[in-house]
């Protein structure tokens, strides 16, 4: 299977900041983010939603979105994820077909069960329940974005009586919806119930098999038997996968120089990943050694990318050998490094590695090797024509 002719690039903004720093300008960062990622072309964007936990800041990525809408003019915007047990499934659908109409379709929607034990705590939701729940709640949105008679249901922790929208979508018969698969198969199992894009948002190492039984990445299965899995549920309710609208997430940062980008990433990644991950949420790590050797633990064991444009290069077609094909590339948005040195990775992304992968090299490269191969029987020509000039210049004199 290979890689689409145009791959999707974009970003996966939960958001992460520090602790310490001015909140309100860390949102505005993000939202000056996303209008430079406008500006460079890249596809769309997702936008987190937590409660907890001190470091994601944002609610609801219903109201960033429709902050963001107004400061860009191309890129796609989507939720990354809408929690579904935290919210009536009426009321999901109503907001993002607002969303819809007011980006003229530029909206799509990524839903999930809730990535924060703290969120659901908070909100006395037995955390088991909450990707049955999510289910649930899928299958009424679409029905209610795709039926024009009332809806009566009566839900496991929700009820419906004579539902209807009365502003259907914009886009027919509804925006983008793409499931979030982390860390268990139940995301690519609703995937494919309903005919959904994944949003793979934790993955298996990258070319790494390992049947640890830990509650790490090695011991998950690899990309292409996740994949596996949305195909035979979806076969199983007669709807059918697009490897197309399968995204994987990946942590990223970009220099000139290999060396650049790890020094530039690794106190920051350190912190990321031992403050938060470990130390905060309490997730399980087999690095157990300094904060500022982390980054190059993860460059070892292929989980993380920083590098060049071309070590990105060579670690996407590793992930198509491991996935098998997929649609769509998004960067963990993180603040590793500096301010200017993070836009800056951002940039060498757009510049050096979209085009490899969206075909727009392709006649560039052919045309100028044309040109090469042709260049004695052109100057030749071109030297005919030169004398030509002079000669008549000469004779009109």
């Amino acid at each position: 299977m290979a890689l689409p002719e145009r791959m999707k690039f974009g970003i996966f903004l939960a958001p992460f900041h520090w602790l310490g720093e001015n909140p309100t300008l860390c949102l505005e960062r993000d939202l000056e983010l996303l209008q430079l990622l406008d500006g460079l072309d890249y596809d769309e964007a997702w936008i987190g939603e937590h409660h907890s936990a001190g470091w994601e800041t944002i609610a609801s990525p219903e109201v960033f979105i429709a902050a963001a809408a107004e400061r860009t003019k191309r890129i796609k915007l989507g939720t990354g994820v809408v929690s579904l047990p935290y919210h009536h499934p009426l009321m999901v659908a109503n907001r993002m077909v607002l969303l819809d109409h007011m980006t003229r379709g530029r909206v799509m929607m990524g839903v999930g069960p809730g990535a924060l034990v703290s969120d659901a705590y908070m909100m006395g939701i037995d955390p088991p329940t909450q990707r049955r729940r999510m289910d649930e709640s899928l299958g009424v949105i679409l029905r209610l974005m795709q039926e024009t008679e009332p809806l009566t249901y009566e839900g496991e922790w929700f009820t419906l009586k004579e539902a209807l929208l009365h502003l259907r979508p914009y886009t027919r018969p509804h925006m983008p919806i793409a499931v979030a698969a982390a860390q268990s198969p139940s995301g690519m199992v609703s995937a494919g119930k309903h005919g959904a894009g994944v949003l793979s948002v934790s993955m298996p190492r990258v070319g790494v098999s390992i049947a640890s039984g830990k509650d790490d990445a090695a011991a998950r299965p690899p990309l292409n038997e996740y994949w596996r899995i949305a195909e035979e549920t979806a076969a199983q309710h007669g709807q059918t996968m697009n490897r197309d609208e399968w995204r994987l997430t990946v942590h990223v940062h970009l220099a000139e120089t290999r060396e650049e980008a790890r020094e530039q990433a690794r106190v920051g990644a350190g912190r990321y990943q031992r403050d938060y991950f470990e130390n905060t949420l309490g997730n399980f790590s087999d690095f157990t050694g300094p904060p500022d050797e982390i980054i190059d633990y993860m460059m070892e064991t292929n989980q993380w990318c920083v590098g060049t444009p071309d070590d990105l290069v060579e670690f996407i077609h590793r992930l198509e050998e491991e996935s098998g094909g997929f649609g769509g590339l998004l960067v963990q948005a993180t603040e590793w490094a500096t301010r200017e040195q993070v836009f800056h990775s951002y940039e060498l992304l757009a510049r050096y590695v979209m085009p490899r992968f969206q075909g727009s090299l392709v006649n560039l490269t052919s045309s100028q090797a044309w040109s090469e191969k042709k260049r004695d029987e052109l100057q030749a020509l071109r030297s005919v024509a030169l004398n030509r000039a002079r000669q008549d210049y000469a004779e009109r004199r």
